[in-house]
């Protein structure tokens, strides 16, 4: 499936993605980010209109999405969400692979993105991408300022790292 910029009218699409991929934290005791809201349309219209919106497609439908922005000049992967339906094939690595190659055509030296340590479709997985957990002396201000909102919304119940995949090649 090609993965290619969102488009304004499937932003409700991309919510109810949202909704199903985030059914399956029930699985690990975690309900109340399963009953977490999906972004709104007002927020993934904000990421669209920044050029930080793009989904896994099965024709004309989204499958899978992902949100990014930039934090501390680096590029910054908010989210992405897989339907149930089209899981375990590839669509988040290749969503994330796209994000990883558009940041190093725009110059930026890594990708940054906050997670829960033990779901093992979170931190574990982004470790098999290649990402590092950061130390807490490696959070520049924007991802003191993620990890400051996260604790505020209460996400800081379970266990959450930021991780960093480096792009330049002497990181490597």
């Amino acid at each position: 499936m090609p993965v290619r910029a969102a488009r304004g009218h499937e932003l409700e699409a991309l919510r109810q993605i949202e909704i199903a991929a985030g059914a399956v934290f029930r699985e690990v005791g975690m309900d109340p980010i399963a009953d977490d809201a999906p972004p709104s349309v007002v927020v993934l219209q904000g990421a669209l209109d920044r050029g930080g919106l793009w989904v896994a497609a099965d024709g004309d439908r989204p499958v899978a999405y992902l949100m990014d922005d930039v934090v501390d000049g680096e590029a910054h992967l908010e989210q992405v969400s897989v339907h149930p339906a089209h899981a375990r094939r590839g669509l988040g690595a290749r969503l994330v692979e796209d994000l990883a190659a558009r940041a190093r055509s725009a110059g930026r030296a890594a990708v940054t993105l906050t997670t829960f340590v033990d779901v093992p479709w979170n931190a574990p997985y982004y470790a098999r991408l290649g990402f590092r957990v950061l130390a807490d002396d490696e959070l520049g201000p924007g991802l003191r300022a993620v990890r400051r909102a996260e604790v505020a919304r209460g996400l800081d119940r379970w266990p959450r790292v930021a991780m960093r995949l480096d792009l330049t090649e002497g990181d490597r």
